[in-house]
């Protein structure tokens, strides 16, 4: 929105030229979300508060935790808003990538929403059930891919891209596209919703994901530094770099009311729409592998719930403490802190070998 404006004016005041630079449209992104995230806060905090929407705890869970009960949830939609008002204010509004991602991102918060509301406004401690769930993010998954497959201009935005090599891309045709984005985008966004069970414990690893594969994104929206780094050139994709800001920048802000102790929780509403936001970055810019190094945590945690229940199931018998790992490691004797810091001192240490992708070919 405001580019456009920006292009108007540029005619008048050159100083309005610098609106054409992605850096620094990306920087006024981040610090927008994050500004509008720490002023809207406690105003969203309040009303959560009055609306009673207060989290349950788990009585089979770390004891510690019951203190928390009551505290309010769904605090993932000061997230949404952040994110969204910042980045109509600074992407390019004819870029179509721009509105894959809001509409991915705004679809499964609704679903994220609904699914809170029915939690803790009806009691309904299921929620929606999980045969809707999966109905919902299936269809704006699929819906993505096709989109995604019928609007790209070149083979490379379609390719099955492989880190530390320098010629290994697979094309995959659209079945095969589709199928790869259904699962980076529905995994990813339960993958996330599942670590989301401590203080602070999802908002700084998104982040950094996120800030991750900004890097990607700016790199493939130069046709020099991509050729250079011999990443895919894909026309449009920097405007990525807007939207992946405006999600570093609305966490951080969010991540000021959630740290421990926390005075309200993400809740589905936050966490699904988060992790559905970064498989189609991942996806828009052929770097599903990298996602799955920089999100190692989100595929750890998810393992060990997927493992826990199938070794119940078939042999009745638990490999941790609780599921998922975070809890595990609670139950061993960390404190919730320590949790916390350590994992997302992994997830520094992930992204970093996930950005050494770029130049290790």
């Amino acid at each position: 929105m405001l580019l456009w404006l920006a292009n108007f004016l540029d005619e008048y005041i050159h100083f309005f030229n610098v609106f054409g630079y992605t850096t620094f449209r990306a920087v006024m992104s981040a610090l927008t979300s994050l500004v509008l995230s720490l002023i809207l806060g406690p105003w969203v905090i309040r009303k959560l508060t009055e609306l009673k929407v207060g989290q349950a705890i788990r009585t089979d869970g770390p004891q510690t935790h019951l203190i928390k009960a009551g505290t309010p949830t769904m605090g993932g939609s000061l997230i949404l808003l952040s994110i969204t008002c910042s980045t109509l204010l600074w992407s390019n509004l004819a870029n179509h990538y721009t509105w894959v991602l809001l509409l991915v991102t705004l679809g499964t918060g609704a679903l994220g929403f609904y699914d809170d509301w029915r939690k803790v406004v009806y009691k309904d401690p299921n929620g929606v059930s999980a045969r809707f769930k999966m109905i919902w993010q299936s269809s704006i998954a699929i819906g993505a891919g096709i989109f995604l497959f019928y609007s790209a201009h070149l083979p490379a935005s379609t390719e099955f891209i492989v880190p530390f090599f320098k010629n290994i891309a697979y094309p995959l045709g659209g079945i095969g596209f589709c199928i790869l984005t259904y699962f980076v985008i529905v995994g990813t966004s339960n993958a996330v919703n599942l670590t989301d069970g401590l203080d602070g414990l999802a908002a700084l690893p998104v982040f950094l994901v996120a800030a991750g594969l900004s890097v990607f994104a700016y790199v493939e929206g130069h046709a020099d530094f991509a050729r250079y780094l011999q990443l895919p050139h894909i026309v449009g994709v920097n405007e990525v770099v807007i939207f992946c800001a405006a999600i570093c920048g609305a966490c951080l802000g969010f991540l000021w009311f959630n740290a421990y102790p926390a005075q309200v929780f993400m809740g589905d509403v936050g966490a699904l729409a988060l992790g559905a936001a970064l498989g189609t970055v991942a996806v828009i810019i052929r770097q599903e592998i990298v996602l799955f190094i920089m999100g190692g945590l989100f595929v750890v945690e998810t393992l060990s719930v997927m493992l826990q229940v199938g070794s119940y199931k078939m042999r009745k018998k638990r490999i941790f403490r609780m599921a998922p790992l975070h809890h595990h490691y609670e139950q061993k004797g960390w404190k919730e802190t320590q949790v916390v810091v350590r994992f997302w001192i992994v997830t520094m240490i992930l992204v970093l070998i996930g950005l050494a992708t770029l130049k290790l070919r």
